[in-house]
């Protein structure tokens, strides 16, 4: 076989270790090619306009081979200035025939190509590669955030409209609806509470045959027999003549200045109070006149042997005396409130009603419990013995039915704003947070939005970079090729390890 027909392989990444075995390049080529790269940057601040050089001067890195192209180009620009041997007086193609042989010079070039080669295949191309990919998986974590945050908006704002109707108001006011509500419609929720309370009345005497006395669950006897009524009349067994509820205040007025804040009005408009005398020593003694006050004693003594007459009818003395007890006085403050709105009173009804609650479930227990040693514990319920798990399990179904309605979770805030105006707020508030939360998200999509397309441009514009990058790599690759092919009776010489 030929010896030109063997090709000559080399790995592109041991391309200058090949060069410098072969003794094509020297060990040490690297401390001459500053002298050339400044002679090359001095040379680039005059050069001619034309199309080509502009091209060739734009590229990342000049090598040898740009400096033959830049030579053949000055060659036409520069033809005037050639003589008649052959020379030319052109500074501009003296000094790219200067970097020409200093390059040529131990094959410094050729090195210089094979690390240029080398740094593009090993960082410049998978640089920019890694750098485009990670630009595009920049942009497709910012739409996933994106369409995460239009699902969770979407959850949110479910959440607003859940709260919303379970407030039963639109919206639009939420704080005057909720004060509207409670004026307009707590009222009407607590009778509708007291209504279902009638039906506890059986269930009422089952437990009070059990504990052997008529006064247990005291606030739910009262409310079956009488209804919701006020605190006052719960209390003294009487209705009021009147009522006189405290006035709600939903809105506290700011001081109009800080001076005036906590201080007393006493009236006087800043005029000074006259105690009757221009000066007056607060340390001296008080001294008072006996006799000012007329204690009745000289009459006592004159009449000391009279007998009083009492025998004085209570007509003839015009004195009326009312009816023991409170008939005919006004409910003021918390004895104005009806047993189920006051609070402390309203925790003592849900106390009685989960006591009986309690005891129904313990009794349904025993009922249906093959213990019988346990119903023996219990025989002094016999005297009331018409109830069985079904009757039971209505009893206890009727009691939840009133708890329910009175811990419902409107009548609740509603209770809470009336007793405690600063909730409504608070309430208010937590509602509105909701659509802040919206707000804040469309605001965060918006600028994820235009992250995205900011990446999504910048791995666009990396692109024509890099196959550029590649084009004057796989450039660089023949030209090696071609010139140690020349150096080996113009062998074929393979560099392979490029992935370009």
């Amino acid at each position: 076989m030929n010896e030109a027909d063997i090709p000559i392989d080399i790995h592109a990444g041991k391309l200058l270790d090949w060069l410098v075995s072969r003794r094509i390049v020297d060990k040490n080529w690297h401390l001459h090619v500053r002298n050339i790269r400044n002679k090359i940057s001095n040379a680039i601040t005059d050069m001619p306009a034309h199309d080509e050089l502009l091209q060739l001067l734009s590229g990342a890195h000049i090598n040898y081979f740009h400096c033959q192209r830049i030579v053949d180009i000055l060659k036409t620009t520069e033809a005037d200035t050639k003589n008649v041997f052959g020379r030319y007086g052109s500074q501009r193609m003296k000094d790219w025939q200067e970097i020409i042989k200093m390059y040529e010079k131990d094959s410094i070039y050729l090195a210089e190509a094979a690390q240029i080669l080398v740094r593009n295949i090993n960082y410049e191309i998978p640089g920019i590669r890694k750098q485009i990919k990670h630009l595009e998986q920049l942009s497709e974590e910012a739409e996933k955030k994106i369409n995460d945050l239009g699902r969770s908006e979407k959850v949110v704002y479910g959440e607003y409209l859940r709260m919303c109707k379970q407030l039963d108001v639109s919206g639009n006011n939420l704080r005057q609806e909720l004060v509207q509500k409670v004026f307009n419609d707590l009222p009407g929720m607590f009778e509708k509470v007291a209504s279902s309370v009638g039906t506890l009345k059986k269930a009422i005497e089952l437990y009070a045959s059990f504990v052997g006395s008529q006064e247990c669950l005291p606030l739910l006897r009262h409310v079956v027999a009488k209804g919701n009524t006020t605190v006052y009349e719960y209390v003294y067994g009487e209705p009021p003549l009147a009522v006189e509820e405290p006035t709600v205040k939903f809105q506290v007025q700011e001081p109009a200045n800080e001076e005036d804040a906590g201080a007393i009005d006493f009236g006087d408009d800043g005029a000074a109070i006259d105690f009757g005398g221009e000066n007056i020593d607060l340390d001296a003694p008080v001294e008072l006149e006996v006799g000012d006050i007329d204690w009745g004693g000289a009459a006592l003594e004159a009449d000391a042997g009279n007998e009083i007459d009492f025998n004085v009818s209570l007509e003839e003395s015009g004195i009326v005396v009312e009816e023991d007890g409170n008939a005919g006085g006004v409910a003021k403050g918390t004895e104005a409130y009806t047993v189920l709105d006051a609070p402390k009173y309203r925790e003592n009804f849900l106390n009685d009603l989960l006591e009986l609650q309690a005891f129904l479930k313990m009794r349904l227990y025993q009922l249906g419990s093959s213990d019988k040693v346990q119903l023996l514990s219990l025989t002094m319920m016999d005297s009331f013995p018409d109830h069985d798990e079904k009757s039971l399990t209505k009893m206890l179904a009727e009691v939840e039915v009133v708890y329910t309605g009175l811990t419902e979770e409107l009548l609740q805030h509603l209770h809470q704003i009336k007793h405690s105006p600063e909730y409504v707020d608070i309430l208010a508030s937590n509602v509105q947070q909701k659509l802040t939360s919206i707000d804040k998200m469309k605001e965060t999509a918006k600028a994820l939005k235009e992250k995205s397309i900011n990446f999504r441009q910048q791995s666009v514009e990396l692109k024509p970079t890099q196959m550029k990058i590649i084009e004057q790599t796989k450039t660089l690759q023949g030209q090696i090729e071609k010139d140690i092919s020349k150096r080996y009776k113009n062998r074929i010489v393979n560099l392979y390890g490029t992935n370009v």
